[in-house]
């Protein structure tokens, strides 16, 4: 009988926690229905399964990936779905066999692995997008302005985009907080914590400046509102100032477009016909 093996790993463990397990799986000769990869926040299942993994079989050599196929893994490895460790590992040990799998993009368990990699490059580009900053005061041994974010990715993204905002945000001190952990910046070095977080009420003078500036470029005549939930799905409204303001604007659409088209055209400056004549005495006769 075939001895079944259980491996947990954090909920929001990266490609870097699981690869030293699926090495250590691999070079034990371990097949991909003989793990079941799970979190610590997962219920064990009624099955009682071995927890230390064997040791490595002689002569098996450590597993070797492509580029495109590590890359995919890093980055499937960050979304929150509970499959992608039992996936990951298939696709680690079919690619052993198989060295250009990863290329192969009607394959199921690769079809499957780039949803999940353009799901989280998503989440990663709506956070940068979205992420609304408020003034908290300001630090009293260096007057350095304090900032504070919320928001709720969907996905483990915190360490991919904690670069962007410290280079974005280099001049402030700011935390954004998320309900899979936070991200702080001193001036001097960025925290991450993988430690759930409550959202924290903080109101300032900068929603006023987002509704400004939204109000100032939105254009009744050229609203698309699929576009704009596309780009701006329903869940991150509550957190976005500006979103406030969205169905009024909205509703008032129509009305200020009729009213932008019964306005008269604008008579042209003083000196445009001046520089039409201008225009018309400096070209060249024509030769025949």
């Amino acid at each position: 009988m075939t001895m079944l093996y259980r491996i947990r790993l954090p909920d929001h463990a990266s490609f870097e926690d699981w690869r030293p397990l699926a090495r250590q799986c691999f070079l034990a000769g371990l097949h991909p229905h003989e793990v079941e990869w799970c979190t610590t926040s997962e219920d064990a299942t009624l099955f009682d399964l071995a927890t230390t993994l064997p040791p490595a079989q002689t002569g098996r050599i450590s597993p070797v990936l492509r580029n495109t196929c590590l890359a995919l893994l890093k980055s499937m490895l960050r979304h929150a779905s509970k499959d992608r460790f039992a996936l990951a590992y298939r696709i680690l040990c079919r690619a052993q066999q198989e060295p250009a799998l990863a290329s192969i993009t009607v394959d199921p368990d690769i079809a499957q692995a780039l949803r999940m990699d353009h799901q989280v490059r998503r989440d990663a580009h709506k956070m940068k997008a979205f992420v609304r900053f408020r003034e908290c005061g300001a630090d009293t041994e260096n007057t350095r302005r304090n900032f504070l974010a919320w928001f709720e990715p969907d996905h483990y993204i915190l360490s991919t985009v904690a670069s962007f905002f410290t280079k974005r945000f280099a001049d402030m001190d700011w935390v954004i907080l998320t309900p899979k952990g936070s991200i702080a910046w001193n001036g001097e070095r960025c925290a991450l914590s993988h430690k759930p977080c409550e959202k924290a009420s903080v109101d300032d003078q900068i929603d006023a400046l987002w509704q400004t500036y939204y109000v100032s470029i939105f254009n009744p005549a050229r609203i698309k509102t699929k576009a704009m939930r596309s780009e701006m799905p329903r869940k991150y409204w509550k957190n976005l100032p500006e979103t406030q303001l969205i169905p009024q604007m909205l509703a008032d659409a129509e009305k200020r477009v009729a009213e932008m088209a019964a306005q008269q055209p604008k008579a042209p400056p003083k000196f445009h016909t001046s520089l039409q004549k201008r225009s018309h005495n400096d070209t060249p006769p024509q030769t025949g």
